[in-house]
């Protein structure tokens, strides 16, 4: 009866953690990426491509819509270049801040782009400007 009890409680918590994901959202205003004529497919098979939000915020000119190669010239070697199917991470950060990049196709099969950028405090205590940081990096940068 207890282990019934346990099990329940892992699917309620399961359940829970995976409607989170779907509720969380970031601070900023969004404008949706033009429609695709038809649903191309993705890059990866039996997926239709969707067009992401672009991340509409002052302060990131010249880094919404940058592909890696120009952040990475602007900002340094990232920290983290991570790649998820068509999307990337790319991380960089000063000695005060942290800024993750995420960048993704805006048309099936184009090359990604920045879309949205997340900046938070490197001393863990909370979410920091991101135009702050985007000029404290590139003052640290080479």
């Amino acid at each position: 009866m207890r282990a019934a009890r346990v099990m329940t409680a892992l699917a309620a918590l399961s359940a829970l953690s995976a409607l989170s994901g779907c509720a969380s959202g970031a601070s900023g205003s969004y404008v949706r990426g033009a429609p695709a004529a038809s649903a191309p497919a993705s890059s990866q098979p039996g997926v239709a491509f969707r067009s992401p939000q672009v991340m509409r915020a002052s302060g990131l000119d010249g880094v919404i819509g940058a592909r890696a190669e120009a952040l990475a010239h602007r900002f340094g070697d990232p920290r983290i270049d991570l790649m998820e199917g068509d999307a990337r991470k790319l991380q960089f950060a000063s000695d005060r801040c942290v800024l993750d990049i995420f960048l993704y196709p805006l048309e099936a099969g184009s090359e990604p782009v920045a879309t949205h950028v997340a900046a938070r405090r490197r001393d863990g205590s909370g979410e920091a400007d991101s135009a702050g940081c985007i000029a404290q990096i590139e003052r640290g940068a080479p």
